[in-house]
């Protein structure tokens, strides 16, 4: 069984408009809700970043159903782990027990505003490692404490534990990362549909375990016009995960997308008024073993035609489709 969320990007609407989304998705239909994580949008266009946990608090109130998760959080600087896992359990209260924390090795852009450098790869997974240890061991109960490479933990310990503990998601790109987080994790993030990574997870985990991707979309009653939007607020994503860790803010972003055409976007994202297209880019996905596909709609200003949509036509076409 696959299940369809919807992402609440941060990047792209303020605090109150996420919420009302958030409202608005569950009485569309998407059974489960993701929530970016950032402290900057990656272009100037997107024009927002409210902080997620405050935002996620309140979605807690205005939902019932839905699950929901951070996609992702970054648990290795410009939050100890020690506080995301206070963050993780005071929301799963919230929400009574829908709550899962997505958690990644992040990226540049959100990170060096705590003034620590960037960390090469190797070294962020390192510290991922070591964080999902400390997180886990909160979440285990009891006093923890903790002397790594990279993080001390003194004498803490969570006083508000759910009775049901946060699952987390871990972000993955390959087979170093998969072998590194898996052990920790109980579901599987990643952003291409790769059959060999939902393979190799299961090998390590167990075939039920959830494996969470995302795939943006921009539905528009006019193609172009939903061409442009996505072109305008998310040629970013031609740059891919490698290239967009490292770069540090919006001026960048811009710099390294100045080449990227409209039609360099379109060849990527489904944009327009069609189902079909959005299934045919949703299919590998499903193929590839993955359970669970959260839709990203682009353009903050563009939500309320696009629940419509999913509501009447787009979500019983993907589930026919997959399921």
């Amino acid at each position: 069984m696959v299940e369809f969320g919807y992402t609440l990007m941060t990047e792209q609407a303020g605090p109150r408009e996420l919420v009302r989304f958030a409202a608005e998705a569950e009485r569309a239909g998407f059974a489960f809700e993701v929530m970016s994580d950032h402290y900057s949008p990656w272009l100037e266009e997107q024009g927002h970043s409210p902080n997620a946990w405050s935002v996620l608090g309140a979605v807690t109130q205005a939902t019932e159903r839905v699950g929901l998760m951070t996609y992702v959080t970054c648990p290795i600087m410009r939050y100890h782990p020690a506080v995301v896992a206070q963050q993780a359990a005071t929301v799963q209260l919230l929400s009574h027990n829908r709550f899962t924390l997505g958690l990644g090795a992040g990226e540049n852009l959100n990170e060096h505003v705590v003034g620590r450098g960037w960390p090469p790869a190797n070294v962020r997974h390192e510290m991922l490692a070591e964080a999902l240890q400390i997180i886990g061991g909160l979440f285990d109960g009891g006093y923890v404490n903790y002397a790594g490479d990279h993080y001390r933990v003194d004498s803490a310990k969570l006083w508000d534990l759910p009775d049901v503990r946060v699952p987390i998601a871990t972000a993955v790109s390959g087979e170093q990362s998969v072998g590194l987080f898996a052990p920790m994790s109980d579901a599987m993030i990643a952003v291409e549909p790769k059959p060999e990574l939902v393979q190799q997870w299961d090998s390590i985990r167990h075939a039920e375990s959830p494996k969470i991707a995302q795939l943006p979309v921009c539905w528009d009653p006019d193609r172009s016009a939903a061409v442009r939007r996505a072109h305008e607020q998310f040629r970013w994503f031609a740059g891919g995960w490698k290239v967009n860790a490292e770069l540090p803010g919006p001026p960048a972003f811009a710099a390294a997308t100045s080449f990227v055409s409209e039609d360099d976007v379109a060849q990527n994202i489904p944009c327009g008024p069609d189902v079909g297209p959005i299934v045919a880019a949703a299919k590998p996905f499903w193929e590839a073993g993955f359970t669970h596909l959260a839709l990203v709609q682009i353009g903050g200003d563009h939500q309320d035609g696009f629940f419509e949509f999913a509501r009447d036509r787009l979500l019983p076409a993907l589930n026919e489709a997959a399921n």
